[in-house]
């Protein structure tokens, strides 16, 4: 069930009206929120709605015997099995046949002739994000951070609730289940900011990362030899600016969803491609995942404490193993690899040190290269394959090639992408301020026409978010 979509809209609605109408009995508004979640998600395939129960199950128990066990050792015990069945499951799904095919292709190079099962296994959507969700609450359990839900209902609703359930963002239970718990209360209901952040996901999906896509992006992708320079440098720009729009717009549609019933997260993009150095893109571009890879990942690996080398090596493993979240493909390891190597090297220079005195024609030069770092390892995420990738990089050098795609349209919404990077950080909370004198119905109205005008102006049909895939 996709967000732009009028039976998204029908299910929204019934959900918000069943959801408010239980305010005064918070276990049945939670048994509808929990009920809506998998019937969301049955909408794609109703056979993994098993596996997303027993991914909360899994949690549940394991939350359960960490937190009322005294004995550290038998707590951790517990810890390392619920993440291994969490990876387990993940790894089954998402890497299995990529494992099985990269042996294949390794065995057929050194002569052996047997061939391991190709099972060709069907990815369930959102299993990377719900997954990551189930082992922060477990890890969180075992630090102490939060308690464990002795309530299975709460976990079940911690796991599969729908805004965020299929891309993100990762949200902790620190901060989810302190709001399931407390009585819902009209006056959570955070409509202006909720309506704001929907308004403008839908354009962004629906106008730019549409546009883009189907007006050049996915053309020179398909197959990059038959353009030159002026072309590929427009294709991966549009990419750039494609996925942060595709990708920027469904995390503000589930954060407003999320918001119009009563709910509030944390905003998962700001602005990235104005980043000054790596490090500052990674705070920007993702930031429930790139903040869940340093919590569970580059800390218990050692962080920075284990001086400079240690260090480096934990930056890159924990960019490289970022990279493979994203894809079972060697692209998308390579695509890690390359960030975890521009940060290594960026620390080892020491970019990010004192970054805001630097003088203005410095800071404008810092953010072009990292901005067209990020490009070029765009190239490699976006390619099918790594020779695809290859062949894109090498299209660079054909400047005899005339320029297709420098349409008036394209050029306009890559500047609609970028002036994105230019307003002020704070303008959604300006306007949400400036909202909240209009009435509620009004608000409601407002959003309705937008809503027409944007579905008026986007391209026939309603493409899958690019996240769907990881």
């Amino acid at each position: 069930m996709l967000f732009p979509t009028l039976d998204f809209g029908l299910f929204f609605l019934l959900v918000f009206a069943l959801a408010w109408g239980l305010k005064d009995w918070n276990t049945g508004r939670k048994l509808i929120l929990v009920a809506a979640s998998y019937a969301f998600y049955a909408y794609w395939d109703w056979r993994f709605c098993g596996l997303l129960l027993a991914s909360s199950l899994i949690n549940h128990a394991a939350g359960m015997a960490i937190g009322n066990s005294p004995d550290r050792r038998f707590r951790k015990q517990i810890l390392t099995l619920a993440i291994a069945a969490n990876l387990g499951i993940l790894g089954f799904f998402k890497y299995y046949d990529f494992f099985i095919l990269s042996l294949n292709d390794l065995a057929f190079q050194l002569g052996i002739e047997r061939e391991l099962p190709f099972l060709e296994i069907i990815l369930p959507v959102g299993i990377s994000f719900f997954t990551f969700q189930g082992i922060s609450y477990v890890v969180d359990v075992y630090r102490r951070d939060v308690r464990p839900q002795a309530s299975l209902l709460n976990l079940l609703l911690y796991i599969s609730f729908f805004p965020q359930l299929v891309a993100g963002p990762i949200v902790r239970a620190s901060v989810f289940m302190p709001q399931i718990e407390q009585p819902p209360r009209a006056d959570r209901i955070l409509a202006g900011l909720g309506l704001i952040l929907i308004t403008i996901g839908l354009f962004k999906k629906m106008v730019v990362a549409n546009y883009l896509a189907t007006e050049m992006v996915d053309w020179i992708f398909l197959d990059p030899y038959f353009y030159g320079t002026g072309d590929l440098l427009l294709g991966v720009y549009g990419y750039a600016i494609q996925i942060y729009c595709d990708f920027s717009a469904y995390s503000d549609i589930a954060i407003g969803v999320a918001a119009l019933l009563g709910f509030r997260f944390q905003k998962n993009f700001d602005q990235p491609y104005k980043a000054e150095s790596l490090r500052d893109f990674w705070r920007r571009w993702h930031i429930s995942l790139s903040t869940w890879l340093r919590d569970y990942l580059y800390i218990p690996l050692g962080g920075s404490k284990g001086g400079r080398w240690a260090t480096r090596r934990n930056l890159f493993l924990t960019m490289l193993l970022g990279g493979l979240w994203h894809g079972a493909a060697w692209n998308f390891v390579l695509w890690g690899v390359l960030h975890g190597a521009g940060l290594v090297v960026e620390r080892a220079l020491g970019w990010t040190r004192q970054a805001a005195k630097r003088p203005l024609w410095r800071r404008a030069l810092a953010g072009l290269i990292v901005f067209h770092f990020v490009c070029l390892t765009w190239i490699f995420f976006r390619s099918a394959d790594l020779d695809g990738a290859i062949e894109y990089l090498l299209g660079f050098a054909r400047f005899d090639q005339p320029v297709e795609f420098a349409t008036p349209l394209v050029l306009s919404l890559l500047a609609i992408g970028f002036a994105m990077h230019l307003i002020p950080g704070d303008t959604i909370d300006r306007v949400e301020r400036a909202l909240r004198p209009v009435p509620l119905w009004l608000q409601g109205a407002l959003c309705g026409i937008a809503i027409v005008v944007i579905d008026a102006m986007g391209p026939e049909g309603v493409a899958p978010f690019i996240y769907f895939q990881f």
